[in-house]
């Protein structure tokens, strides 16, 4: 019997420090569902750029933010000449070989916008898109990265624990 008890006292301590964390990996705030990754990158986009400060709700809930709706990529209509995501020298530091698409979910391993990391891959977000990563947990969030179908020398990372993605550049 005492056995037993200590047997249950031990794994009682050792449950407690996991029983304490928040969800979503430990931050505060970072419970929910996570959001299922799209099948497919964005298309390429043909038509007339939308009007600047507009907002990305498009419904009631959705962030303001670029993020996918049943595989509909909002946010992702600027086109090619959008001179936001415009690279002097696209690919500088090579091409990303990691893999894409859903199966490839990557865990963020540290940094921050300018530069973080999965895998041995490292990344920076476009300054253009630095609003919208301020919820992203860089330690701990799961992304998965499609090409970018309009801009040379940019990739899209889709965070899965909050349903949006921001555009990144590979930096080796």
């Amino acid at each position: 019997m005492k056995t037993l008890f200590g047997s249950f006292l031990i794994a009682s301590l050792i449950s407690l420090p996991v029983a304490a964390q928040h969800p979503g990996g430990g931050h505060p705030g970072g419970g929910g569902a996570p959001h299922p990754a799209p099948r497919n990158g964005p298309e390429p986009f043909h038509g007339a750029p939308p009007p600047a400060n507009r907002s990305f709700v498009d419904h009631p809930g959705h962030p303001n933010a670029p993020h996918v709706d049943e595989n509909h990529w909002v946010g992702h209509d600027t086109g090619p000449n959008d001179p936001h995501y415009h690279l002097d020298h696209p690919w500088e530091h090579g091409h990303f070989t990691g893999g894409f698409g859903p199966s490839h979910v990557w865990r963020l391993g540290g940094g921050g916008p300018s530069r973080f990391w999965f895998g041995g891959f490292y990344f920076g977000v476009a300054p253009y898109d630095l609003g919208y990563v301020n919820g992203w947990f860089w330690d701990s969030d799961e992304i998965v990265i499609y090409d970018d179908p309009d801009h040379p020398g940019w990739y899209l990372a889709y965070n899965t624990r909050l349903g949006t993605y921001v555009h990144v550049q590979y930096l080796g």
